[in-house]
């Protein structure tokens, strides 16, 4: 919205290619702080709504793996009592069990996952609400400072990492640790002596692990940084596509892409890396294991100390004790993944950039407004003074114009009276009242506006013009857009007020555009009405449409029009001048002509160039 948005930046804000701040303590590569524990405390608050159906799903678990620890006893017995023993007899139960536990556990292990991803989903769909509310709560500061690229990938993919990871990660690796437990009791249990020859590897391996923990983190931090930028790169190129054609830089943009790009895919690489070297180890140490059985189980067979069966049994146990192992390994990454995701999501949450409100906001008066502008001083970096001490009044129903040269704080003025920012000095009242005592939802609902760019959303022109507000009703949005004279516009259209307007109004002309948002200004019944150029890409023509129709509600209405075209302004009750961040002239239009100052000035440079200016 704002003309004197500073390009001046703070050391740190902005993006670098170190990955550096960017701004309000929003920083992609200082994460890390905290505890692993502490960030799944936090996961588990959105899983428990859903507790009951988590515990049912973790009770299931032990079903599961006593189905699946079962099939090797059923082929020891098979093997010991039947084979080796030359008896058939009974060797049709033990398949016929054997085929229902594999049956069994398939249709438990269903219901299990169905559960907790439909639990995990609904964890996950409440997150994504919450990131959006919060998001919405922070002020314009905070999304000027940081790229939307950036934040769309913590609202997407960052949630979309933790979604496996709270659908069925934390399930299954309680599953395989329950697993990992009774096989290891089972196998004690059958003989001691072959169960620490399988076991001796487990030591090594925990290291080994806890090794590439650390690097699995860290690859995986970095993969998230590098695709906020990719996406950041993305967006910025997709909104600015015609800029980047019509000066002949695709080349430039493909190679800054491409540049980005090796950096996502050098990144991927170094954690795929890790994760097979980690998935090849827990393979290797496994077949060494099975092997040291097969060469200690078989002298304990020959001495008499064992059977076949037991020892069959005891390498199907093993195998199994290194398949939850590979699974364990294959969610620890995906765990590192989710975490590394959850602190840049939790960081977000817990961005605070929001507009200060009063412990106890009150409503705003009733009746006639006078709004007032009290010793107002504003900077947006330090004490770079946009507004220096911008002192006047807005008596209901006057019609005041601001005017002055770009930079000059015009559109800061409209910042401050919407409470898109907060004075830095002195205050904006209105009837006497701070307007930072004032509830700012009711605040803002005073004032309907008009910008520069009118901004239109993805959705039918009805839509765009009541913005969902019950109170706006169908006769309401069309006696708005006859009034701005948008009616015929949107009579051309074969579905009318329901025809589909594209993401940002791109299938309708600036102009077509601008109407729609009259409309929706007018539709609202505001209390007070903001102009800001707003009729800067109408064409003559249709401003001249529109004119008399808002002449017509101005003289209704308290307003304040920021105008380039002063011609626009001539009849304002009021004209306000700013200069350099200050209050240097108001009046009408004939009295600050008759004064031959800065406006008399800048009504010179744009009707009459060749005349000198003072």
């Amino acid at each position: 919205m704002s003309d004197e948005t500073p390009n001046k930046k703070k050391d740190g804000e902005g993006e670098d290619e170190r990955g550096a701040a960017i701004g309000s303590g929003f920083k992609e590569q200082t994460l890390g702080g905290t505890s692993d524990w502490g960030l799944a405390r936090r996961m588990w608050r959105y899983m428990r709504p859903y507790k009951w159906t988590f515990f049912l799903c973790v009770l299931l678990l032990p079903i599961i793996s006593g189905l699946s620890l079962v099939q090797p006893y059923l082929l020891q017995i098979a093997i010991d009592d039947h084979l080796v023993a030359g008896k058939l007899e009974g060797l049709g139960l033990i398949a016929a069990l054997f085929g229902v536990a594999i049956v069994s556990r398939a249709v438990v292990e269903f219901v299990q996952i169905y559960l907790m991803q439909k639990a995990g989903q609904r964890a996950i769909y409440d997150l994504r609400r919450e990131i959006f509310d919060h998001t919405q709560t922070l002020s314009v500061r905070f999304f000027q400072k940081n790229p939307i690229g950036r934040l769309m990938t913590r609202m997407t993919t960052d949630v979309e990492s933790l979604q496996e990871a709270l659908s069925s990660g934390m399930v299954t690796m309680i599953g395989d640790l329950f697993t990992l437990g009774a096989i290891v009791v089972i196998l004690l249990y059958k003989d001691w002596r072959l169960a620490l020859v399988g076991f001796t590897v487990v030591p090594p391996l925990l290291a080994v692990t806890a090794l590439f923990r650390h690097f699995l983190r860290t690859a995986f931090r970095e993969i998230r940084v590098r695709i906020a930028r990719l996406n950041s790169h993305l967006q910025e190129s997709v909104t600015g596509m015609s800029v980047i054609q019509l000066f002949v830089r695709e080349r430039v943009s493909a190679m800054e892409y491409a540049d980005i790009n090796q950096e996502h895919r050098t990144s991927n690489i170094r954690s795929i890396r890790y994760d097979a070297m980690l998935y090849a180890v827990v393979e290797a140490v496994g077949s060494v294991t099975v092997g040291a059985l097969i060469w200690y189980g078989s002298g304990q067979v020959l001495d008499g100390v064992v059977t076949i069966g037991v020892l069959v049994a005891f390498i199907e146990y093993m195998q199994k004790f290194f398949v939850p192992i590979r699974d364990l390994a294959q969610k620890y990454n995906l765990l590192q993944s989710a975490m590394a995701s959850s602190e840049r999501v939790f960081q977000l949450l817990d961005t605070e950039d929001a507009l200060p409100t009063a412990a106890d906001p009150i409503e705003p008066p009733e009746g006639a407004l006078t709004l007032t502008f009290e010793d107002v001083w504003f900077a947006y970096n330090d004490e770079d003074w946009v507004l220096k001490g911008v002192s006047f009044d807005i008596a209901p129903g006057e019609k005041i114009a601001v005017v002055g040269h770009t930079g000059a704080g015009k559109s800061t003025v409209l910042n401050l009276l919407l409470r898109l920012r907060d004075p830095t000095r002195g205050r904006v009242l209105v009837n006497g009242v701070d307007a930072r005592d004032i509830d700012i939802d009711r605040w803002r609902g005073l004032y309907s506006v008009v910008l520069q760019d009118a901004f239109l959303f993805r959705g039918t022109i009805s839509e765009n013009i009541g913005l969902g507000d019950p109170d706006v009703s169908t006769s309401d949005i069309e006696d708005a857009a006859r009034t701005v004279r948008a009616h015929e516009l949107i009579s051309r259209y074969e579905l009318g007020y329901e025809h589909l307007i594209r993401e940002r109004g791109s299938n309708l002309s600036a102009g077509e555009r601008q109407l729609v948002s009259f409309a929706r200004a007018l539709a609202h019944d505001p209390r007070i009405l903001l102009l800001d150029e707003a009729t800067a890409n109408v064409d003559t023509e249709t401003e001249a449409l529109i004119q008399d129709a808002l002449e017509t509600l101005i003289s209704r209405q308290t307003s304040l029009i920021i105008a380039h075209r002063l011609s626009t302004i001539r009849e304002a009750d009021r004209i306000l001048v700013m200069h350099r961040g200050e209050l240097v002239e108001q009046g009408s239009h004939d009295e600050l002509i008759a004064h031959d100052g800065h406006y008399a000035t800048l009504y010179r440079l744009q009707y009459d160039p060749t005349l000198d200016a003072h």
